[in-house]
């Protein structure tokens, strides 16, 4: 969603109802501004849609803007002409439907985002510097509005036609697209391969293609993007290795390649990637060890200056956000404006082996961990406890044995863990976050004990079945080694007591014997 700047800087002198084409009804709010109007589409939006203009000596803009008004309507066919007179059209998150015509768009940003609007993407004017449409029943060939003569000589910045129904293949007309910074066409039905003309896109920093039947090698044209940060592939049928080119791309932030049948071993070169954030390799079917280099990416090792040139684009009247669907605790999460400030390892679902490198304990900086649903071996690092910053661990489902670290105690910003179905042993450490988790977040560890669980330690059982027991079952912390100390001192104290008292009373019968 491209969001607009909500600065007040015109007031309307007046409101009127009126009736237009197709007896759709609007709202006009008047402002006295060169005898021009601003339209409004619904009695609640009145503040929202707005003329705006510069000074005197500057060309005049035109803003309409009217997203998550409630708007529920179908627009009428001379509104769409009509827009292309406007700098700045903002509808989206409404309930706006019905066929687009195919208009000449003329407005240097147009949003439309998140309505009901169908029919083919429009043509656009060397003008438009954003279009986006996401989240609409939009149809049709790609390949259409790609190599349409038309659009061939635009200057668009960001195309964002994501959650949609648009078909076919990627064209080969990207050479025709060199402005393009932002492009996100995820979420739809397109196949094929992805074609090497894409590497022409010199000037893109966000390649999202998520959730389609695209399948085949990501080309190495694309090391031709050397400003790319963020590259979102997952949920396709790529069937590939991941590519060993992908250490050059140095400014790469963001590595999602989720779901989409990528087997090998992750490359070494992956931790060349010294920028990245994001790293989610889950769900495909990577074998072999985990890179024990990845104590090399620096941005998730130390503090670091956020980049927000990723994950953003600014326009006069607003800024366009990137978002990505992470699962950083479980479930399934929407990363907007706070994206620059998550730092996330996923490789869980692979079939992943040998044991949690130690070195991964230097990621400082490190948010999300999840290595669950491989079959990983050996013990969790001991000094796990040094990653502060760590909210969410999930280690579950795969062979780790040992004793839970006592350093994880330290993880005071935990907020998530998972370390069910291991062969975990020994005492759970005692912490206020690790004691908070459910018992079913240790299930399946027969040989771990302590609370959460019911199950007692056994250092911590008296043998006579006497010594008051904790909560759930289990002997308060430090207790269990008092309680024997004492028992071993009281169990020497009478054995002494015996043997001298008996000395005292034989010794006069011996004697008289």
């Amino acid at each position: 969603m491209y969001y607009f700047y909500r600065g007040s800087i015109f007031q309307p002198s007046k409101i009127m109802r009126r009736s237009s084409h197709n007896s759709w009804f609007l709202e006009f709010g008047v402002l006295r501004m060169y005898g021009y109007q601003s339209i409004q589409f619904s009695q609640a939006s009145q503040e929202c849609i707005r003329l705006g203009l510069g000074s005197e000596n500057q060309r005049r803009k035109k803003t309409i803007c009217s997203c998550c008004q409630g708007i529920s309507d179908k627009a009428p066919s001379w509104f769409w002409n009509w827009t292309s007179n406007i700098d700045f059209v903002n509808l989206s998150a409404n309930n706006i439907e019905g066929d687009v015509p195919n208009f000449l768009v003329n407005s240097t940003v147009l949003d439309l985002s998140s309505n009901h609007l169908k029919g083919q993407l429009p043509r656009l004017s060397a003008n438009v510097r954003v279009l986006d449409v996401a989240n609409n029943l939009f149809s049709g060939p790609i390949s259409n509005f790609l190599c349409q003569k038309t659009n061939r000589k635009n200057k668009l910045q960001v195309l964002d036609a994501s959650n949609n129904l648009l078909s076919g293949e990627l064209s080969h007309c990207w050479r025709y697209w060199q402005y393009l910074i932002h492009l996100n066409l995820g979420s739809n039905c397109l196949s094929g391969r992805i074609p090497n003309s894409m590497g022409s896109l010199v000037a893109l920093k966000a390649l999202r293609l998520p959730n389609n039947s695209i399948y085949g090698d990501i080309p190495s044209s694309l090391q031709k993007c050397s400003n790319l940060g963020l590259l979102d592939m997952g949920e396709n049928n790529l069937s590939m290795t991941i590519p060993l080119w992908i250490g050059e791309m140095k400014s790469l932030t963001i590595l999602r390649l989720r779901s989409s049948v990528l087997k090998g071993h992750i490359p070494l070169q992956t931790c060349q990637l010294s920028s990245l954030r994001v790293l989610d390799l889950a769900n495909n079917s990577l074998s072999g060890p985990i890179p024990k280099c990845l104590n090399s990416i620096n941005s998730m090792a130390m503090p670091h200056v956020e980049n927000y040139e990723t994950m953003e684009y600014s326009e006069d009247a607003g800024t366009y956000f990137e978002s990505l669907m992470l699962i950083p605790k479980g479930e399934e999460l929407r990363y907007e404006e706070n994206l620059i400030f998550v730092s996330i390892i996923d490789l869980s679902s692979n079939n992943l082996s040998g044991s949690i490198p130690n070195e991964i304990s230097v990621l400082f900086q490190l948010n999300f961990l999840n290595l669950s649903r491989n079959h990983l071996t050996g013990k969790i690092p001991e000094k796990i406890g040094t990653m502060k910053e760590l909210e969410s661990i999930d280690l579950s489902r795969n062979h780790l044995s040992g004793e839970i670290p006592p350093s994880m105690s330290n993880l005071t910003f935990l907020s998530y863990l998972d370390l069910s179905y291991n062969n975990f042993s020994g005492r759970i450490p005692s912490s206020t976050q690790l004691q908070s988790f459910d018992a079913l977040r240790y299930t399946g560890n027969p040989e771990l004990c302590g609370a959460p669980l019911i199950t007692i330690c056994r250092k911590e059982q008296e043998s006579d079945g006497n010594t008051p027991v904790g909560k759930a079952g289990v002997t308060p912390v430090g207790k269990a080694e008092d309680d024997s100390e004492t028992s071993w001192f009281y169990s020497g104290l009478g054995v002494g007591f015996a043997v001298g008292f008996w000395g005292v009373c034989a010794a006069p019968f011996f004697k008289n014997t």
